[in-house]
């Protein structure tokens, strides 16, 4: 039996040109970031998060927790949390980071915690640690780790390499599955290089994480928070990240460790 099973809704950066199928996902098209974890654990909600719940005919009431790696719009929807919760028999738990909550005005039927920087959180049964992410430092960013019997996810988008103080947080912890922002494509001079990952930049990531034991042998790690517009077609960058030894993911896609 899995620890984890962890589903992408959204694998999309801040980009939406195109129209999305309404009843389904697709491959080619990528939602605002949304991801859900073990059934009842949403990991971020854009603004189209509450229509990946409804393509995943959703029951709200099973949604326990939401946790923000941080407030910007096509990761946190203050709107959609507030239709969830309203569904909700029970309240809805949403964790954001320090410093945010007087952001933004909260729901009816929700309870927000906020979250210090290397403090650990039981949320249901999962023990969770915002570390600092390299990203808009006015909203407070954070990456996740997330533990369950044993076995660790890393959830690192929005965000570029990873600050001095997380990377030594991270040593040693052998991860089992890692997210990581892709934002940008295969190529150098891309003036995000201070808030988001490219291609180039994630080669460099993966030989330091071997190098400091965050990752080993049993690591899977998936490239995630795509932004169509900065790199070339699917299929292109799916074989761009086999090569690496990392799967590209999807829209509706499901890992489980």
């Amino acid at each position: 039996m899995s620890t984890f099973k962890f589903t992408f809704l959204g694998t999309g950066a801040a980009d939406f040109p195109y129209p999305f199928p309404e009843h389904s996902f697709d491959s080619k098209a990528r939602r605002s970031t949304c991801n859900l974890l073990n059934g009842n654990t949403l990991i971020d909600f854009g603004v189209h998060g509450l229509k990946s719940l409804e393509i995943l005919n959703k029951d709200f009431n099973e949604i326990e927790n939401i946790i923000i790696s941080h407030i910007h719009s096509d990761h946190f929807n203050i709107e959609n949390i507030g239709k969830v919760a309203a569904k909700k028999d029970k309240p809805l738990n949403l964790y954001v980071s320090k410093g945010v909550k007087t952001k933004f005005e909260i729901p009816e039927n929700v309870i927000v915690t906020e979250m210090e920087y290397f403090k650990e959180y039981k949320i249901g049964d999962l023990l969770v640690t915002g570390v600092p992410a390299n990203h808009d430092p006015n909203i407070f960013p954070q990456h996740l780790i997330i533990e369950k019997d044993g076995k660790k996810i890393f959830y690192g988008l929005d965000g570029a390499w990873l600050l001095n103080e997380s990377y030594y947080f991270m040593k040693g912890k052998k991860f089992d599955l890692m997210i990581l922002d892709a934002t940008c494509g295969d190529y150098a001079g891309d003036f995000r290089m201070a808030e988001h990952n490219s291609i180039p930049m994630i080669r460099l990531m993966l030989a330091s994480f071997k190098t400091m034991n965050i990752t080993c042998e049993k690591t899977m790690v998936f490239l995630s928070h795509i932004a169509p517009s900065l790199h070339k077609s699917n299929e292109e960058l799916s074989v761009t990240a086999k090569e690496m030894g990392c799967e590209l993911a999807f829209d509706g896609m499901t890992v489980e460790i």
